[in-house]
């Protein structure tokens, strides 16, 4: 669960860095921020908030340190990320660099995705909408993955925030990568097996 948050914020980071968009649910809220007048941080506390009630309602047993963690967590560590970062290197202007770091962000963030979730020591709310629809839908985990990321980028849109390139990859690519992940190498480190059925994602 550390592992997945630690690295979670750099991915966020280089989100950032490669100036291409933002994941789906960062983009929704600065979005709605900027459309009643609310500052980022405060936005994303409330949307937490109202996140957090779905799980608690459909999805209490994701509940835990992790999600927590994951709430108040993930922003100081990509804040902490983008310092170091852009103290050691300048990054170029030029789109295939920036291209590489957003593909880069894109591999990092679906590795802590998973490492976190698979973990089962909590879920983030906003990444828990996706796996409550997993457990009361017939449908896969990365379908429920791009639906909900797709609404959120809808949702920005719509409401005349910035969809960039990032915001378009997370929303189509993100489920897929995360599943591979899980499949490959989240549970493995957990120590599930392939007839395992504990923790998140356990449809096969």
């Amino acid at each position: 669960m550390v592992m997945g948050i630690l690295i979670m914020g750099l991915g966020v980071a280089l989100f950032k860095l490669a100036l291409m968009g933002n994941d789906p649910s960062s983009a929704m809220v600065m979005a709605i921020g900027d459309k009643i007048g609310l500052d980022f941080s405060i936005m994303l506390i409330i949307m937490n908030a109202l996140f957090f009630v779905v799980e608690i309602i459909w999805g209490r047993k994701y509940i835990g340190i992790g999600t927590f963690f994951n709430w108040f967590g993930v922003g100081i560590l990509t804040t902490i990320y983008l310092k170091i970062i852009n103290s050691l290197v300048i990054i170029p202007d030029a789109f295939l660099p920036r291209l590489a770091i957003l593909v880069a962000g894109i591999l990092v963030l679906s590795l802590s995705g998973s490492l976190y979730q698979t973990a089962d020591l909590g879920i983030a709310p906003y990444d828990c909408l996706s796996i409550v629809l997993n457990d009361k839908t017939r449908f896969q985990y990365y379908w429920c993955r791009i639906f909900t990321d797709a609404i959120s980028t809808l949702i920005c849109f719509l409401l005349g925030g910035i969809v960039g390139l990032g915001t378009l990859v997370c929303a189509l690519g993100l489920g897929p990568f995360i599943q591979f992940f899980t499949k490959h190498v989240s549970r493995k480190l957990c120590g599930y097996g392939d007839s395992d059925m504990q923790g998140p994602f356990s449809k096969k």
